[in-house]
């Protein structure tokens, strides 16, 4: 199922399902409080989306978000 927003991203983790980003190389998970985009080959860890409160929140780093289940 594609997902295009950065709601429907955080929902689909949230209920526990895997989200990938561009590759299956990049999965999507969550801390306590903060979602990332962590690459499954090296651990390189990105935010989800850019700095709240900045131009960039609303911007996602990554182009295609994707969950399997």
């Amino acid at each position: 199922m594609k997902l295009d927003t950065i709601e429907k991203i955080k929902k689909a983790v949230d209920a526990g399902k895997t989200v990938f980003a561009d590759t299956k190389a990049y999965q999507v998970i969550k801390n306590k409080e903060n979602y990332y985009i962590v690459c499954t080959l090296n651990n390189y860890t990105v935010g989800l989306h850019g700095l709240e409160n900045t131009k960039y929140a609303d911007k996602l780093n990554g182009k295609a978000f994707w969950t399997e289940e």
